[in-house]
């Protein structure tokens, strides 16, 4: 009755009712639609099919009639408890219609909403405005074209697989082979700056996997997603980069082809492997594991090439999970050979390839109690080096000296006490060197050890009357853990009371609200802004009606630490270029903060997007970077105590309705007193935007004034200060600017998706020297910030005698790395909350 009363009372819902009811009883063509459609993932028609691997498959749109078909809508695996809108290949028998195959089930190529599954009641709708939108059973976004507004005319599937919005003179608005996933179909182009991100497993979808693939001028990368990414894979082609960076990669004939503007794009300058006539469907994906992939469809699905296979199974960045050695393919964990201490254990006995744990875990604030744990012949899949022509014991003393440093990997000749060191700061799979001919090979793990009492030295007997002894020590151990576990209980909740106590009482505090205000506020804390290392970001309205963002913190200790630090910091302070903290709650265990609600965001999501209707002119450009000065000037200068904010970056940097910017989470913020020129502090921060001195743990206010120079760069050119599907020279950003520089192009660094920052370059190239400033190496030659502010204002001249080397100082005979050029420090262990 409901199928026949909405074909009634809507003709184009008619024909598309119609459609569906072909799926399963008729051709199996149906590739286009009109505005103003609505689709519901609901099982109510006959257009879901279900097949014998537990998935299921909606389709609204379909392309073809026998054989394996391009299709899109609603599918789901495993117990379709969620469901992504994707497009998919499915196999239709003799009569078009979608089949029950035993292996022939749908492969998805594309998906709208991977991060964000939808439910069973979801609806899709295609608006009068143009825009495709995904809202999930609850009317929650899921997902969005962004098209409203731009002439879109109807949607179409492609033969080739494109989804695609287009105009009135059938010109393209917006397709989905310009957002790739995971995989790529043929004819399918993958251009510099885009990539493929694997999921996390076959059965959960989301992008947080590991790896990712992308081209490069210079040709294919594949890497781990780490920080900073480690690259596994490197296909590079001779000549590429000389044709001026307008080539691609497409998927084409079962092989993956890069084309060039120097031969115009007529034939690929190289296939692999070599390209063959296909006669059924294909597909390229990018697998969990790493490994990118052909699969080819003939009665079933079959791999017939493995891109990547040819590196070898031990060079994976998790053949082994993290820590775990590979050796001709088996699996172990790191093991001393100098004395029978156990610092690494599996995590299944029975799975070795799933990694080792440490057991017990490195810890920053006892650095002192750190060694290694030294493997000869040991090698890393991602050796880059860091420091070049030094030797073993330098190697190791820079890697002591940096908390995030997780092992020095030393490589040299065979005959030479010098070699190359790197540094990494995250380590997957380790791999024994089968090849002993060409150099000598080391790995040394950082491991924690516990210092051996004296006491505890010597051979212990143990006699009947010892043993007695020791069963009523053990009764007395007992009972004296039971009384400690009491009067600790006792003392942590006086500890929460007096943190409480001490809050009310500290003067200018903003308003204290309860748990259940705040809760009642966020409609229980049902609309997430964002995530971060120490908890969560929600919307909420006050019931005078003002909007308020609640940061919740997430832990204890250094949640703690933090939550007092943003609060006595930030709490009395009012600055126009500062996110005004409204108020607070402390009750028992929840810590959350309230502040002002920003409507536009962070600053990242404004220029990393590299789309043109999202592009910031260069006024507003111009005016974030002077908001982010000010904001710096009047925290170092003008407030009772020098405050250093420590962590600078654009997620940190929150835009208005307006775009005015203001600075954001002092969870890391330091108080110093006017009369101290400086100040020794453990490193904080988050990486790339750290200053070269850091790593001496002796810092100014100049740390924040390096890290405001790179935000400066990366408004500037509208990417960031890493970008690992660059080419290895234009990956780091310092190191492209310094190059830049010394030629003679600093233009060549300006976003080129904004039109009008190319027209005002002149004063653009003047910012950039604001910059180059900002990140003088030695932080004496670096401005204040009030004089940055004057030097905009145009009150105040650039200094004239930069160095544009940014060269890291040498502190005590050792090289102090940049962590911009260098092996940076994980967020989550530094960087503040989010």
């Amino acid at each position: 009755m409901f199928f026949t009363a909405l074909c009634k009372n809507f003709p184009f819902a008619f024909i598309l009712c119609c459609s569906f009811y072909l799926i399963s009883y008729g051709r199996f063509d149906y590739p286009t639609a009109n505005l103003s459609t609505t689709w519901v993932n609901s099982f109510s028609f006959p257009y879901s099919v279900n097949f014998t691997d537990d998935s299921m498959a909606t389709a609204i749109l379909a392309r073809g009639t026998l054989g394996p078909r391009y299709a899109c809508g609603f599918y789901c695996n495993g117990n379709c408890e969620s469901y992504l809108f994707a497009i998919f290949i499915v196999q239709t028998n003799s009569i078009a219609r979608m089949t029950l195959p035993t292996s022939g089930f749908p492969q998805v190529v594309w998906s709208a909403n991977r991060n964000k599954p939808i439910k069973t009641n979801a609806t899709l709708q295609f608006t009068a405005e143009g825009d495709l939108v995904l809202r999930d059973a609850d009317g929650t976004l899921a997902w969005s074209t962004n098209t409203a507004g731009k002439s879109v005319a109807g949607l179409n599937l492609t033969d080739e697989g494109n989804l695609v919005l287009f105009d009135s003179n059938n010109a393209t608005v917006w397709q989905s082979f310009d957002h790739p996933t995971d995989a790529l179909v043929p004819g399918q182009k993958l251009v510099s700056g885009m990539k493929l991100t694997a999921s996390v497993s076959r059965t959960n979808w989301t992008e947080g996997g590991l790896f990712a693939f992308a081209a490069t001028d210079d040709g294919l990368v594949a890497f781990v997603q780490s920080n900073p990414p480690q690259t596994y894979f490197e296909r590079s082609i001779e000549g590429l980069n000389a044709s001026g960076g307008s080539n691609y990669v497409m998927y084409l004939n079962g092989s993956l082809a890069l084309f060039s503007n120097s031969n115009n794009f007529n034939d690929p300058l190289v296939t692999f492997p070599p390209a063959k006539k296909v006669s059924s469907a294909q597909y390229m994906k990018l697998e969990s594991d790493g490994h990118l992939k052909v699969y080819e469809w003939n009665i079933i699905w079959n791999e017939i090439f493995d891109v990547n296979g040819y590196l070898g199974a031990c060079t994976y960045p998790m053949v082994c999970g993290r820590y775990g050695i590979c050796s001709r393919g088996q699996c172990s964990c790191p093991k001393s050979s100098l004395n029978s201490t156990i610092y690494f254990r599996q995590i299944d006995d029975r799975q070795a390839d799933l990694g080792c744990s440490e057991i017990t875990r490195l810890n920053c604030n006892e650095s002192n109690n750190h060694t290694f744990l030294k493997l000869q012949d040991v090698n890393y899949f991602a050796f880059t080096a860091d420091l070049e022509n030094i030797d073993m014991n330098t190697c190791k003393d820079v890697c002591l000296r940096n908390c995030s440093c997780k092992a020095a990997f030393f490589r040299s000749g065979l005959n030479s006490s010098t070699g190359e060191c790197y540094l990494p700061s995250e380590i997957f799979s380790l791999m024994k060197t089968e090849d002993r001919t060409r150099y000598g090979s080391y790995a040394f793990i950082k491991v924690q050890v516990k210092a051996e009492p004296d006491a505890a030295k010597g051979k212990k007997y143990i006699n009947g009357a010892t043993l007695y002894s020791v069963i009523g020590l053990s009764i007395l151990g007992i009972i004296i853990g039971i009384a400690a576990f009491i009067f600790l209980k006792k003392k942590k909740t006086k500890a929460n009371e007096d943190e409480e106590d001490f809050l009310d009482h500290v003067q200018g505090m903003p308003t204290r609200f309860s748990y259940d205000d705040l809760k009642a506020a966020t409609e229980n804390f049902t609309k997430k802004l964002g995530e971060g290392g120490f908890g969560s970001v929600f919307e909420g309205c006050l019931e005078d009606g003002k909007k308020i963002a609640v940061k919740c913190l997430d832990g204890i200790g250094q949640i703690k630490k933090s939550f007092l630090v943003e609060v006595e910091t930030i709490g009395s302070l009012h600055h126009v270029n500062l996110v005004q903290l409204i108020g607070f709650c402390a009750e028992k265990s929840h810590r959350l903060l309230v502040y002002e609600f920003m409507s536009n965001g962070s600053l990242e999501k404004w220029i990393y997007h590299g789309k043109q209707e999202l592009t910031l002119d260069w006024n507003c450009r111009r005016r974030i970077i002077e908001d982010i000065a000010k904001g710096l000037s009047y925290l170092h200068e003008e407030c009772r105590q020098k405050i250093l904010h420590l962590d600078i970056k654009p997620p940190n940097i929150l835009l208005d309705e307006k775009y005015n910017a203001k600075l954001s989470d002092f969870g890391l913020a330091k108080l110093i007193d006017r009369n101290q020129s400086q100040v020794m502090t453990m490193m904080r921060g988050t990486p790339g935007y750290l200053a070269p001195e850091w790593l001496s743990g002796i810092i100014t206010e100049k740390v924040d004034v390096y890290s405001f120079g790179i935000v400066i760069l990366e408004i500037l050119s509208g990417r960031r200060h890493f970008e690992a599907s660059e080419t290895e020279d234009q990956q780091v950003m310092v190191n492209l600017f310094r190059k830049k520089a010394e030629e003679g192009q600093l233009a060549d660094l300006i976003d080129k998706h904004s039109d009008d920052m190319l027209f005002h370059k002149e004063e653009v190239i003047k910012m950039m020297q604001i910059s180059a400033w900002c990140l003088q190496s030695d932080h004496t030659k670096r401005p204040s910030m009030s004089m940055v502010v004057k030097s905009m204002e145009g009150v105040l001249d650039v200094e004239k005698d930069l160095d544009y080397s940014f060269k890291p100082q040498i502190v005590n005979g050792i090289p102090n790395i940049s962590f911009v050029d260098s092996t940076p420090l994980l967020p989550s262990v530094l960087s503040g909350p989010r």
